[in-house]
């Protein structure tokens, strides 16, 4: 929604990695030349760690835009808790292979024929695993297994680690993993944005997607991005997209403080909800609301959904009610004035008056508030899979 509105060429803040958006801060610039180094030695380990949303994925991407496929073969694998067994015919997988009776030995084989027929063929493999702090001891032995194959004197694989801070401290501390550290040759950790690298990045993704100053970003708003995210990219991706959702459902011009504000309260109360079991709009799927949304298309959670619009009708009961009574009191008013009573009565009778209109000013921010609440999330959820634009 919003890049239509601030007429962006694409969205600059998705939470899908994309090599066209890559901004190099100075961590991602050191990581890139460690990478660098150690696929020139071609063999071992590579080892990237960081926080959750540190860039890490972002930054397998770029390198993927870089290499050469006819010089280099790149599988990829998204590990869960995998034992050494089950390791090795997801890396099967992972370069396409077929494994016949699902033995660990087969898969071996067929692991070590297709890395041999590609060193023939000039070629090198490149394993990348990523959630490595996900595998147990055995998984990872079984990737140092691998790492063994050779061709004469050459080696035939290569793989390069992505995991979080706990699996930096396991590959330093734990003691049964001395031959895989003897073979890291490469290793780095991604530290967050600064403050100024957060306003470059920002900058940077939003000029990547057509920006040319519509909204303007009102003046503190960065530095307060910054302290909100911790410099995380991903944290700064999320905050600034539902930034620019308020922005164009608000029709502002600029992105203000005190919108950044709005938006970090109100994604702390969808934290909260999540954290008592209510989850959000990505939550449990039901049914699809209408034929339009299409049979295949996750749907939305019926139950979320009738418990805010339950929440919004009984605000606008109790809006009604505010509004009769406020009539009630103008005309009260009204006969006070009539009736030429006291000023004390007159000043009593005004004060209520005042207090009631008050009263509903304040319920109706209340139901703007929750309005754009349910709106937000709507949109979110709907463009937060391509298979729902048609929704």
């Amino acid at each position: 929604m919003y890049e239509q509105y601030y007429g962006f060429s694409a969205r600059p803040f998705q939470l899908t990695p994309d090599p066209q958006f890559y901004f190099e801060s100075a961590s991602h610039k050191k990581a890139m030349s460690y990478l660098g180094y150690g696929l020139g030695q071609g063999e071992g380990f590579i080892v990237i760690t960081g926080e959750i949303g540190a860039g890490k994925s972002t930054l397998v991407a770029h390198l993927m835009e870089r290499i050469d496929p006819a010089a280099l073969t790149v599988a990829q694998v998204v590990t869960s808790a995998l034992d050494g067994a089950e390791m090795v015919h997801v890396v099967a997988q992972a370069f396409g292979l077929a494994v016949e009776g699902h033995d660990k030995a087969s898969a071996l084989g067929a692991i070590e024929h297709f890395l041999q027929d590609e060193a023939r063929a000039g070629r090198r493999c490149l394993l990348v695993v990523d959630e490595c702090q996900s595998l147990d001891l055995a998984a990872l032995e079984e990737l140092r297994m691998l790492s063994n194959f050779q061709l004469g004197a050459h080696p035939l694989l290569q793989c390069l680690l992505l995991g979080q801070p706990e699996f930096r401290r396991t590959l330093a501390h734990h003691p049964g993993l001395e031959q895989l550290r003897q073979r890291i040759i490469a290793s780095h950790h991604l530290e967050a944005l600064d403050d100024g690298e957060v306003e470059d990045y920002v900058r940077h993704r939003l000029g990547h997607a057509g920006w040319k100053g519509h909204p303007a970003l009102g003046e503190g708003l960065l530095g307060a991005l910054y302290r909100h995210t911790d410099g995380i990219p991903r944290r700064v991706n999320q905050v600034m997209n539902r930034l620019l959702l308020l922005g164009a459902i608000e029709e502002r011009s600029e992105l203000t403080l005190a919108m950044l504000d709005a938006v970090v309260a109100e994604m702390a109360v969808d934290q909260t909800r999540g954290a008592h079991g209510r989850g959000d709009l990505r939550a449990a799927p039901v049914a699809p609301a209408s034929p339009e949304m299409g049979a295949g298309a996750d749907s939305l959670p019926a139950a979320e959904v009738a418990a805010l619009l339950a929440t919004r009708d009984a605000r606008t009961a109790e809006l009604e009610a505010a509004i009769c009574a406020l009539q009630a009191a103008g005309a009260a008013q009204g006969k006070a004035e009539d009736e030429a009573l006291s000023p004390e009565e007159v000043r009593l009778a005004e004060a209520r008056f005042a207090a009631e209109l008050e009263r509903i000013e304040a319920r109706l921010e209340e139901q703007e508030q929750s309005f754009r609440h349910v709106l937000a999330m709507l949109i979110e959820w709907l463009e937060d899979n391509p298979s729902r634009e048609a929704a």
